[in-house]
């Protein structure tokens, strides 16, 4: 008995795709029979020719006889009628499926002429294409990692179902659920209404009478622009009439933005211009990453990367590290609802910052840049944040998703807030129980209180006092930011003293708030007046290269302007408990914010029981302290850190596994971690889990390791420390990244 998935399959359409999906069942070996049928005799013998077909045939009824799988692959307008005429004649255990861009016609068609669509037809819709097309254009990758939209009905046959999916995992493809009225409305934006767009300039300017002229001059925007209008004029008038009213609503609203447009022109008004064009550059450049699922510092899809950190060498030199992630975050929150416009500089240009600058552009704020640090933001007061027409999406930043639950919470809208896979295993409910006992209604997922996030709008928010069950910068600023639209006064008491980046800032931009005993209180309903930033280099990411100069002999580092606040100041602190040589001078004050310029000898360190009041002070930092430890002579013992736990990785349980495949005597704690130090460190392969301070640590235990190590799934480095792989290089460390582009 033949082990392959399919006896016999027929191709109902020769065509690029029909050819395509042909070629990918005969390379693959997927069917003993693969036939073809068509309008075009030429095709259907250029078929045979090829190889890619076994038989054609001028009748599709005659074609589908016997077969186990049928492919629809013909225009539009051409589907429901075939499936019509050949329902009759398949076998009884026959799946049919179809590639067509449009949907909801090719349903009411059939249910008009059969009273219900048939159970065995899987709607398909492969969104691959090429530059030409017809049955030489085909070829058997065309579908690998292209997206492919399943449209299944509520009785479509489960068995049909699989069948269809095994065959587009077969491609390579990357498959997508979907209803249909949802898949022809967001066909209708994103791709029938570019190419009406495209035809109707093209159709346009050819009617002027300097026709000739204007496309001599044409430019490489209008070729690329227009590219499109060369494609087939009878596939997509068939298109354009099938998704009539989701096509007739994206000209509506394509419409009304130009109709923005052109009242901007008429009025001179250069600031909107600007706004609008910002907003679509930035909106491309997100959207372009959110969907490809990789970190905006990347200008290419990477579907994987790896560092190669061969052993030894030392850490030398000087460097200035990006900018603080954390107050990156909040100059664009607080930026955003103060009144005026905010400068910032040294802004942090990674992935989870960017991620707040979009959500607030979302929010109808505009923002200029980041161009090298810089961004402007401009304020629209406490009250003046608009609703999102979408999700917001976060990607893997839980400081974003956090932070904006408490702004979002005392707005008269209603919002959805969500991230990457990794964000969406991350439990919220340290946030939502405090803001809900505040007067906010989020619906969170799950038993876990997972993401999405839903906040409902129009809450009215009162002032609670709240004691943290545990210290936690992140939720005592939430509670703190949705106190400024709560009635009364709003305090937090925290157990152990946290990152006050908020509070600073706060003050930063004049807003009272008193700070004392381990007490934080507001009052809300005041306002934030515009100010200038300077962002100091993050101590979290300046840390790495600390540990890193601690940890390999030779090693002479100077780290300039490096943010000093005394609740993120535990690296210093446990470090030179473990005997490491940091010098702290050139102290001053930027914008509020503690700076100086640190520089780290090798020295040899020892194994400490890490004090507790010291935990909070370092909690991100301990992924790359455990790698000191590692280096460390004796044993070196963690505890009252659990909340390393639920960051975007479980980080103890990950860092102990990283470390025992080094040969590392680690054993992970419920609330922290036993190392004993001073061993040699072996050579191996790492799974960071995606977790960006995971693969940053590792990649600085190659200083001190034996052997190469590798570090799978390190992508998300980009997160907070975009550039990190080059400038440890520069400084010393034998690291390669090694991309696998899509």
């Amino acid at each position: 008995m033949s082990q392959r998935p399919w006896r016999k399959v027929a191709v109902l359409g020769l065509g690029l795709i029909g050819s395509s999906l042909a070629r990918l069942l005969r390379t693959q070996d997927l069917a003993t029979e693969i036939v073809a049928a068509g309008s075009r005799p030429a095709t259907l013998q250029r078929g045979l020719q090829l190889g890619i077909v076994d038989a054609v045939y001028d009748d599709v009824a005659a074609a589908v006889r016997s077969a186990d799988l049928v492919i629809l692959a013909m225009p539009v307008a051409a589907i429901a009628p075939t499936l019509i005429k050949i329902v009759d004649h398949l076998s009884a255990d026959a799946v049919v499926s179809d590639v067509g861009s449009v949907k909801g016609a090719i349903i009411a068609t059939l249910r008009q002429a059969l009273g219900e669509v048939p159970a065995c037809f899987v709607p398909g819709h492969p969104i691959a294409g090429a530059e030409t097309s017809g049955v030489d254009a085909g070829r058997a990758d065309l579908f690998r990692r292209h997206k492919v939209i399943l449209t299944p009905l509520p009785h479509t046959d489960p068995r049909a179902l699989m069948m269809i999916e095994k065959l587009w995992r077969s491609a390579g493809a990357e498959l997508i659920h979907m209803e249909v009225e949802a898949h022809d409305n967001i066909l209708a934006k994103t791709s029938h209404l570019p190419h009406l767009l495209a035809f109707s300039l093209v159709d346009t300017l050819a009617r002027e009478s300097e026709n000739l002229e204007i496309f001599r001059y044409a430019a490489g925007g209008f070729r690329d622009f227009t590219r499109i209008a060369a494609s087939d004029p009878r596939m997509w008038h068939d298109i354009a009439l099938s998704n009539r009213p989701a096509l007739q609503a994206a000209l509506d609203t394509f419409q009304a933005g130009l109709d923005r447009l052109r009242c901007a022109l008429d009025a001179g008004a250069g600031e909107d211009l600007l706004q609008i064009f910002s907003r679509a550059q930035q909106a491309r450049e997100h959207f372009t990453h959110m969907l490809a699922g990789t970190a905006y510092a990347r200008t290419k899809t990477v579907s994987k990367t790896e560092f190669r950190v061969q052993p030894g060498a030392c850490i030398r030199g000087r460097a200035r590290v990006p900018g603080d992630k954390s107050i990156s975050h909040r100059s664009i929150m607080l930026g955003a609802i103060a009144e005026g416009v905010t400068e910032v500089h040294g802004f942090l240009e990674g992935e989870d910052a960017l991620s707040t600058l979009q959500a607030f552009r979302d929010m109808g704020v505009h923002i200029e840049g980041p161009e090298q640090g810089h961004v402007r933001v401009h304020g629209v007061g406490l009250q003046g944040l608009q609703a999102p027409v979408a999700a917001l999406y976060l990607g893997n930043s839980g400081t974003s998703m956090r932070l904006l639950s408490g702004m979002l919470c005392g707005q008269p809208f209603s919002s959805v807030l969500t991230g990457d896979d990794s964000l969406s295993r991350r439990p919220m409910q340290r946030i939502a129980k405090p803001l809900s006992q505040m007067g906010a209604r989020i619906d969170t997922t799950g038993d876990r209180a997972t993401p999405p996030l839903r906040i409902h709008g129009g809450q009215t928010l009162r002032g609670i006092h709240y004691d943290m069950p545990m210290a936690s910068a992140q939720v005592k600023s939430a509670i703190l930011l949705a106190g400024l639209w709560a009635q009364g006064e709003t305090s937090v008491r925290e157990p152990a003293p946290t990152r006050d980046h908020t509070e600073r800032m706060l003050r930063g931009f004049g807003y009272p708030l008193e700070s004392r005993d381990g007490v934080v209180r507001l009052r809300g309903g005041g306002r934030l007046q515009a100010t200038s930033i300077d962002v100091p280099a993050d101590i979290s990411s300046a840390a790495f290269f600390m540990v890193a100069a601690s940890i390999a002999p030779g090693s002479d580092l100077l780290l300039e302007h490096v943010g000093v606040n005394p609740t993120r100041t535990g690296v210093i602190d446990i470090l030179r408990l473990m005997g490491g040589d940091i010098e702290v001078f050139n102290q001053r004050e930027v914008a509020g914010e503690p700076v100086a310029d640190l520089r780290v000898r090798y020295a040899p360190l020892q194994g400490i029981d890490i004090p507790q009041d010291l935990v909070p002070l370092a909690i991100d930092e301990f992924p790359v302290l455990f790698i000191a430890a590692a280096c460390a002579a004796g044993r070196t013992v963690l505890r009252g850190a659990e909340e390393l736990r639920v960051k975007e990785s479980d980080r103890i349980q990950v860092m102990a596994d990283g470390l025992q495949a080094l040969g590392v005597a680690a054993q992970a704690r419920e609330d922290g971690m036993l190392i004993e130090g001073g061993r040699p460190i072996a050579g191996g392969r790492i799974d960071s889990h995606g977790d960006h301070r995971i693969a940053m640590a590792f990649a600085v235990a190659g200083l001190r390791a034996e052997g190469e190590i590798i570090i799978e799934d390190c992508a998300n480095v980009a997160t907070s420390f975009p550039g990190f792989a080059q400038l440890a290089t520069d400084l010393g460390l034998q690291l390669q990244v090694l991309c696998e582009e899509s």
